[in-house]
């Protein structure tokens, strides 16, 4: 066997690798990511219960490290040649890139929320009782008066 003959024979092997990195490790980003029923349905009894469970669903694992991985190896792979349809795993990766930033940016505001929520419950409450306070106290005054007019 020539030297040609075994450096293409090497890197056709090595070629065929990376494509089936690339494949496996988009393959594990887009199983690492939630299901859609994991977002969609609840168990919940009020909204901070559903929003942590939202926050929980929306956990991507190591779905970014898997992205990295296959696009490294793209990466290689497309400065090589190596690939038959480079374009086509090129819109692979871009896709479950797209929806790994949308998943992290959900889950971002759904922690803004979780904070946000139990604060805004307490104020309410707190608006609602010096409502009720002010609208007693009125009502006694009220009362105070007619007592005096009597």
């Amino acid at each position: 066997m020539s030297q040609t003959s075994f450096d293409d024979d090497l890197f056709g092997e090595a070629a065929a690798e990376m494509a089936e990195d690339v494949e496996h490790h988009l393959t594990a980003a887009r199983a690492e990511l939630p299901t859609a029923e994991a977002v969609w349905e609840t168990d919940a009894e009020n909204v901070l219960g559903v929003l942590n469970g939202l926050k929980s669903a929306l956990d991507v694992g190591e779905a970014a490290d898997h992205l990295r991985q296959a696009k490294k190896w793209f990466t290689l792979g497309e400065r090589a040649d190596a690939f038959d349809d480079p374009e086509a795993l090129q819109d692979d990766i871009e896709a479950v890139e797209e929806l790994l930033s949308t998943v992290e940016d959900a889950s971002e505001q759904v922690g803004e929320l979780t904070a946000t929520i139990p604060a805004l419950r307490g104020d309410l409450q707190d608006a609602h009782e010096t409502a009720e306070d002010t609208a007693s106290t009125a009502d006694d005054g009220e009362a105070a008066e007619a007592e005096e007019a009597e």
